[in-house]
Protein backbone atom coordinates (compact mmCIF):
# COMPACT_ATOMS: atom_id res chain seq x y z
CA UNK A 1 0.00 0.00 0.00
CA UNK A 2 3.02 2.45 0.52
CA UNK A 3 4.29 1.83 -2.71
CA UNK A 4 1.00 2.93 -4.36
CA UNK A 5 0.09 5.92 -1.83
CA UNK A 6 3.39 7.33 -3.14
CA UNK A 7 2.15 6.79 -6.98
CA UNK A 8 -0.71 8.55 -5.90
CA UNK A 9 1.16 11.05 -4.88
CA UNK A 10 3.07 11.77 -7.55
CA UNK A 11 6.81 11.56 -5.81
CA UNK A 12 10.03 10.66 -6.54
CA UNK A 13 12.38 11.49 -3.67
CA UNK A 14 11.53 10.66 -0.14
CA UNK A 15 13.15 10.68 3.29
CA UNK A 16 11.88 7.33 5.15
CA UNK A 17 11.83 6.16 9.26
CA UNK A 18 11.24 3.05 10.17
CA UNK A 19 11.37 1.25 13.40
CA UNK A 20 13.23 -1.72 12.18
CA UNK A 21 17.16 -2.62 12.81
CA UNK A 22 19.28 -1.43 10.04
CA UNK A 23 18.98 -4.67 8.00
CA UNK A 24 15.39 -4.98 7.83
CA UNK A 25 15.28 -0.81 6.62
CA UNK A 26 17.88 -1.36 3.92
CA UNK A 27 15.52 -4.25 2.45
CA UNK A 28 12.36 -1.99 2.76
CA UNK A 29 14.50 0.76 1.11
CA UNK A 30 15.78 -1.82 -1.86
CA UNK A 31 12.20 -2.85 -1.92
CA UNK A 32 10.97 0.94 -2.41
CA UNK A 33 14.09 2.23 -4.45
CA UNK A 34 13.34 -1.12 -6.83
CA UNK A 35 9.70 0.27 -7.17
CA UNK A 36 11.39 3.61 -9.01
CA UNK A 37 12.10 5.72 -6.21
CA UNK A 38 14.82 7.34 -4.31
CA UNK A 39 15.54 7.26 -0.99
CA UNK A 40 17.68 9.95 -0.04
CA UNK A 41 17.54 10.10 3.44
CA UNK A 42 16.29 7.57 5.94
CA UNK A 43 16.49 6.75 10.03
CA UNK A 44 16.41 2.99 11.61
CA UNK A 45 15.11 3.41 14.93
CA UNK A 46 16.11 -0.23 15.87
CA UNK A 47 13.48 -1.43 17.77
CA UNK A 48 14.32 -5.26 18.42
CA UNK A 49 11.35 -6.14 20.14
CA UNK A 50 8.35 -6.18 18.24
CA UNK A 51 5.81 -5.11 20.87
CA UNK A 52 8.29 -2.31 21.84
CA UNK A 53 7.39 -0.77 17.99
CA UNK A 54 3.69 -0.48 19.26
CA UNK A 55 4.89 1.29 22.06
CA UNK A 56 6.92 4.06 20.39
CA UNK A 57 6.60 7.69 21.35
CA UNK A 58 4.97 8.99 17.89
CA UNK A 59 6.50 12.58 19.84
CA UNK A 60 9.64 11.57 19.31
CA UNK A 61 9.17 11.51 15.23
CA UNK A 62 9.46 15.00 14.86
CA UNK A 63 13.17 15.54 16.68
CA UNK A 64 13.91 12.28 14.55
CA UNK A 65 12.73 14.28 11.29
CA UNK A 66 14.24 17.30 12.07
CA UNK A 67 17.65 15.62 12.33
CA UNK A 68 17.51 14.61 8.49
CA UNK A 69 17.65 15.93 5.14
CA UNK A 70 14.34 16.44 3.70
CA UNK A 71 14.98 19.59 1.97
CA UNK A 72 15.23 17.78 -1.64
CA UNK A 73 12.87 15.23 -0.61
CA UNK A 74 8.75 15.10 -2.12
CA UNK A 75 7.25 13.60 0.58
CA UNK A 76 8.22 12.02 3.73
CA UNK A 77 7.19 8.22 5.05
CA UNK A 78 7.37 8.65 9.04
CA UNK A 79 6.77 5.44 9.58
CA UNK A 80 7.53 2.71 7.07
CA UNK A 81 5.43 0.18 9.59
CA UNK A 82 1.39 0.08 10.60
CA UNK A 83 2.45 -1.11 13.92
CA UNK A 84 4.37 1.79 15.04
CA UNK A 85 2.36 4.88 16.42
CA UNK A 86 2.75 8.15 14.11
CA UNK A 87 -0.88 9.56 13.35
CA UNK A 88 0.03 12.23 16.22
CA UNK A 89 2.73 13.79 14.85
CA UNK A 90 2.08 14.12 11.01
CA UNK A 91 0.44 17.40 10.75
CA UNK A 92 3.65 18.73 13.02
CA UNK A 93 6.37 17.47 10.79
CA UNK A 94 4.22 18.53 7.33
CA UNK A 95 4.11 21.96 9.31
CA UNK A 96 7.90 21.87 10.05
CA UNK A 97 9.23 20.58 6.74
CA UNK A 98 6.39 21.89 4.29
CA UNK A 99 6.64 18.39 2.95
CA UNK A 100 3.71 15.86 2.63
CA UNK A 101 4.01 13.29 5.24
CA UNK A 102 2.44 9.07 4.99
CA UNK A 103 2.85 6.58 6.80
CA UNK A 104 2.46 3.08 5.76
CA UNK A 105 -0.64 3.16 8.30
CA UNK A 106 -1.81 6.07 6.05
CA UNK A 107 -1.41 4.02 2.75
CA UNK A 108 -3.30 1.15 3.98
CA UNK A 109 -6.31 3.61 5.25
CA UNK A 110 -5.84 4.81 1.82
CA UNK A 111 -5.88 1.58 0.19
CA UNK A 112 -8.83 0.60 2.29
CA UNK A 113 -11.25 3.26 1.46
CA UNK A 114 -10.57 3.41 -1.97
CA UNK A 115 -11.53 -0.50 -2.33
CA UNK A 116 -14.53 1.15 -0.31
CA UNK A 117 -15.84 3.06 -3.02
CA UNK A 118 -15.50 5.59 -0.23
CA UNK A 119 -13.91 9.32 0.10
CA UNK A 120 -10.25 9.32 1.15
CA UNK A 121 -10.21 11.87 3.34
CA UNK A 122 -9.16 11.58 7.39
CA UNK A 123 -8.49 14.98 9.12
CA UNK A 124 -5.58 15.27 10.56
CA UNK A 125 -4.00 11.79 8.53
CA UNK A 126 -2.02 13.87 6.15
CA UNK A 127 -1.58 15.34 2.65
CA UNK A 128 -2.72 11.78 0.96
CA UNK A 129 -6.11 11.65 3.24
CA UNK A 130 -6.72 15.40 3.01
CA UNK A 131 -9.31 15.17 -0.07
Amino acid sequence: ALVDALKVMGVKRIALVAPYMVPLTKLVIDYIEHEGFEVSDWRALEIADNLEVGRHDPSKLPAIVSGMKTDDVDAIVLSACVQMPSLAAIAQVEAATGKPVVTAAVATTYAMLSELGLEQVVPGAGALLSG
